[in-house]
């Protein structure tokens, strides 16, 4: 089993270090390591696990430790807080287990001289258990949820002015949550029944969603990837959030699509399956690692409408011909996804700041290559107004040639917040989604 706090330790600290995307970090490490599907399934748990309640093992670590958490190495910090997740969160794995393991990765690790430091603080944690407690929620009410849902201050603060007190308790809560795993079943490879069918036969669990056109909810033993159904092109991952988008922007089979920030690709996909793979559907991104990715997609799906190039949404180079609709999901801080990626939590709030002017720019760009009459859809996937709704209402102040476009949304689907009609945030707690923003525009 150390083999799985190794693996978790070096993913870990490839994330400190490099700042990678969570998902990925961990593939590539579980890769390295060639792990055994219990002791990845540890490793995953683990590595998540701390990630996601970080500040929360800072704070109780804090009470044991004589030096700040800031002031520890990477590797002891990380070291300390694998082994405090395994302690106060791992009812299956002994604690003196989880010490002494922690004390064999300090001298695996360069930090054999902090050994001993891990085991007393440790120990410590472990002898005082009973007596843990998070500070009053009364005298500090903001502190208090930082650290109950290892949540940044700045944050929870951003939300509650946004959202409400009662959102905000809500969203909070739903962070916790493993996010069930979506597909969108390929269409233009058979009816949904024998779609369904063909995932069930290889062992996994899938219930169609009836409220979104071709979307189901899958539960997967292995790797998903692997299944001869996701070979054969028979669906795609996507969360129903985005599915939505899709189905917002509206398009109809022959008509000309232009996705602007496309990669992974999945909107695309879902665009070209509503359109029964007719027209066109340009997909674009700057990097040719994403476009490769796009493509690929698109061959596995046997989409053939699909043609992904690159271009730079920013500051593109050549002109294009205008098309009949015009998806712009713009980069943004990435604030609904926190139960897939949690380390994005901890972003610095400046980080935050230049997005906005730099997604009105790529919005007002790409409002260009919408015909007369065209539709043009606005998305990202934060919660975070001054990038959604702020930026959505800016453009339509300085674009007179744009009309909001209401947005009709499936039979019981509702707002969860106060919001114009052309535009839709989805809310985990709410629409059992990520966190996303839809805004809608017609060319006059």
């Amino acid at each position: 089993m150390a083999d799985a706090r190794a693996a978790a330790l070096a993913a870990l600290l490839h994330v400190d270090e490099n700042e990678g995307f969570s998902n990925l970090v961990l593939d590539k490490t579980l890769a390295q390591f060639a792990l055994e599907p219990r002791d990845a399934a540890l490793a995953s748990a683990i590595f998540y696990g701390v990630l996601e309640r970080r500040l929360t093992l800072d704070y109780y670590i804090g009470q044991f430790a004589s030096i700040p958490i800031r002031k520890m190495s990477p590797q002891v910090r990380e070291i300390l807080r694998i082994g405090a997740y395994q302690i106060l969160y791992l009812e299956k794995v002994p604690p003196s287990a989880a010490v002494n393991v922690a004390v064999e990765l300090a001298k695996q690790n360069r930090a054999v001289k902090a050994s001993g430091f891990i085991n007393a603080v440790l120990r410590n944690l472990l002898r005082n258990l009973e007596k843990l407690h998070l500070p009053e929620q009364e005298a500090d009410p903001v502190h208090f949820l930082s650290l109950k849902y290892s949540c940044p201050e700045w944050l929870i603060l951003l939300w509650q002015k946004a959202y409400g007190q009662q959102c905000t308790a809500d969203l909070l809560d739903s962070l916790s949550e493993h996010p069930p795993i979506y597909v969108r079943l390929n269409n233009t490879k058979g009816d949904e029944e024998y779609l369904l069918r063909r995932l069930m036969e290889e062992n996994v669990k899938a219930e169609a969603i009836t409220w979104v056109p071709w979307a189901a909810k899958v539960e997967v033993a292995g790797s998903i990837s692997s299944l001869g159904a996701f070979q054969e092109g028979l669906f795609h991952v996507q969360d129903l959030s985005s599915q939505l988008c899709a189905a917002f922007l509206g398009a109809k089979p022959g008509e000309r699509v232009v996705d602007v920030c496309a990669a992974p690709g999945g909107k695309t996909f879902t665009i070209a399956e509503q359109m029964q793979n007719t027209g066109e559907v340009l997909a674009f991104d700057q990097y040719k690692g994403k476009v490769r990715l796009i493509r690929d997609g698109a061959s596995r799906l046997g989409l053939t409408c699909v043609r992904a190039d690159l271009r730079d949404a920013q500051k593109p180079t050549k002109p294009l011909e205008p098309a009949d609709r015009v998806l712009c999901d713009a980069p943004c801080s990435g604030l609904g996804i926190l139960r897939r990626k949690p380390e994005i939590r901890y972003k610095l709030p400046c980080t935050l700041d230049s997005l906005p002017d730099l997604q009105y720019g790529i919005l007002s760009k790409t409002s260009e290559l919408v015909k007369s009459g065209g539709v043009l859809l606005y998305s990202t996937c934060t919660l975070n107004p001054a990038e959604n709704g702020e930026v959505a209402r800016r453009f339509l102040k300085e674009h007179a040639e744009f009309v909001p476009r209401a947005l009709s949304a499936p039979l019981g689907l509702q707002h969860a917040i106060e919001e114009p009609e052309n535009e839709w945030t989805f809310l985990p707690h709410a629409h059992g989604t990520d966190g996303f923003f839809v805004a809608s525009f017609q060319r006059r």
